[in-house]
């Protein structure tokens, strides 16, 4: 098996160095893996990640930053990234040396979302592969690759900065020597979207009607200091997006044919990414699903999901109602997105996936009790708008007892979608005597084995002669036997519920002072509760 290729330190600096970060402190090894990207919060220590490039937004000064490249080496990262300008010399320096920890400089005036972003989507746009395939050499087409490569050979080819958008002007990808373009090309590149009044502009001078109307590259000029070379990325008749070239004038034919493939192979890498989106959910889903339900290839699927490093919890979520309802529907897939997008921000190698109307994720956590918490904030933030519970399973210390945390999660899910429960989210042990009440009252409704005895007798009583003896019961029986307190619950004197109490031990034939019997009958009542 071709393993897929990886994200890695030199790549970052590759696509962004020029724009937006520079290395300030340290060697950065450019074959360094990049698994994923932290955000410093000082209140709050996060997951660990091994791999990481972590975010200090907020982080000034020199013992500061240097505080944070000690966090960061703890935490397995391998680069930090702080605004410019860092004071390099002394601490800095000497903290990065010690650790190995890279430090990069973020240029002024960049968002801090966007960069995270933009580190997310190159991270991400690795696991698409090459336009060649996994065993494509280098023979294979210039072009190939992702879009941030496929950028950077465009500019090679035309000698401009370039820019990969979608239609509403999100920026998609960019080459390097962005600094070369005008200052509407730069705030493009660090907001990720081109500015709404550059949006206007070309729309007013028809550039994006003649865009996509026609074939071959259209020359733009008057919108910025410096003119523009687009081209429409189609896919048949589907307009996909847009490749912008800063130019210096008019393209000559070969470098307009350079163009026009360019966008041929983007036409091809939105597609595959499009698709790519569900086949990557549908894949998610499979190996979450292997991992859940154990067995000789949880391991290895686990592996795959990034789950084999630390201890887990499973989550499962349903939404409660009606199960063929359309609005049900749509409201679960609404918040097992909201779910996902919750959890992955408390730990970003969470696996979120829907399994036959449950929506099960894995959040890496050191205890049960963190796990609730995510769940009790996720819903507290829900809200009533959706009428979602939780069910949340003992921590797993290796993949393989995953499958018992899922078990656990699906034992409190019954009990917290079956409405006994005011709660809305539990671990097992939290609900475990009335998990028990409700696997043991599934088996007798499957079975049909409701067994004879006093309740079934008091209620054909009840039904016979529309009395309410077994209410009675129920009420002396949860007062533990408080004559006055049960009277007061059905709202009767007591010496009505007294006499009451001695009819319903002559007609069901229960002893009261038997506390086997008082058992058997509480059990009976809890398995299926008076109507009310």
């Amino acid at each position: 098996m071709t393993e897929q290729p990886r994200a890695v330190l030199g790549r970052i600096l590759d696509d962004l160095g020029s724009t937006l970060i520079d290395v300030v402190a340290g060697e950065a090894d450019p074959s360094t893996a990049v698994t994923g990207v932290l955000i410093q919060d000082p209140l709050d220590e996060p997951a660990g990640l091994p791999g990481s490039v972590v975010l200090g937004v907020g982080v000034y000064g020199a013992g500061a930053v240097a505080a944070l490249v000690e966090r960061a080496a703890g935490l397995g990262a391998v680069a930090v990234v702080v605004r410019s300008p860092v004071p390099v010399a002394g601490p800095v320096a000497e903290a990065a040396d010690r650790t190995g920890v890279t430090v990069l400089g973020l240029t002024p005036g960049a968002s801090w979302a966007q960069v995270a972003a933009l580190l997310r989507s190159l991270l991400a746009t690795d696991e698409l592969g090459t336009v060649g395939g996994p065993d494509a050499t280098g023979g294979a087409e210039p072009l190939a690759g992702d879009l941030f490569a496929l950028a950077n050979a465009t500019a090679a080819l035309l000698d401009g900065p370039v820019t990969v958008e979608d239609r509403g002007g999100r920026v998609l990808a960019f080459s390097s020597r962005q600094d070369e373009g005008d200052d509407a090309r730069i705030a493009t590149v660090l907001d990720r979207q081109v500015p709404a009044e550059n949006l206007r502009a070309l729309e007013r001078r028809g550039a994006f009607r003649a865009l996509y109307r026609k074939e071959e590259p259209v020359y733009v000029t008057g919108v910025s200091d410096k003119p523009r070379v687009a081209t429409a990325v189609r896919a048949g008749g589907e307009i996909l997006g847009s490749i912008w070239v800063v130019v210096d004038g008019p393209l000559g034919e070969d470098r307009t044919q350079a163009l026009q493939e360019a966008a041929k192979v983007a036409a091809l890498h939105l597609l595959r990414h499009r698709a790519g989106e569900d086949a990557e959910r549908r894949l998610r889903a499979d190996l979450l699903a292997t991992v859940l339900e154990g067995g000789l290839h949880a391991p290895q699927a686990a592996a795959r999901l990034g789950l084999s490093a630390q201890p887990a919890c499973v989550l499962a979520l349903r939404v409660t109602g009606e199960p063929s309802a359309p609005d049900r529907v749509a409201a679960g897939h609404r918040v097992a997105e909201a779910l996902a997008l919750h959890l992955a921000a408390i730990h970003p190698r969470t696996a979120t996936a829907s399994l036959g109307g449950v929506t099960y994720a894995v959040l890496p956590t050191r205890s049960d009790e963190d796990a609730l918490r995510a769940a009790e904030a996720f819903l507290g933030r829900v809200g009533d708008r959706v009428p979602a519970v939780i069910g949340v399973g003992r921590l797993a210390v290796r993949p393989a007892d995953l499958r018992r945390s899922r078990a656990d999660a699906d034992r409190a899910l019954r009990v917290l979608g079956s409405g006994r429960s005011r709660r809305r989210s539990a671990r097992l042990k939290d609900v475990h005597a009335a998990s028990l009440l409700e696997e043991l009252r599934e088996r007798l409704a499957a079975e049909d084995d409701i067994p004879d005895g006093p309740v079934v007798r008091l209620r054909a009583y009840d039904a016979r002669h529309h009395t309410a003896l077994t209410d009675t019961l129920d009420a002396w029986l949860d007062t533990f036997g408080d004559v006055p307190a049960a009277a007061a619950a059905v709202h009767v004197h007591p010496n009505t519920f007294r006499y009451r109490l001695k009819r319903l031990a002559e007609v069901a034939g229960i002893d009261l002072d038997d506390p086997e019997a008082r058992f058997e009958a509480m059990l009976h009542l809890r398995l299926d509760p008076p109507h009310p």
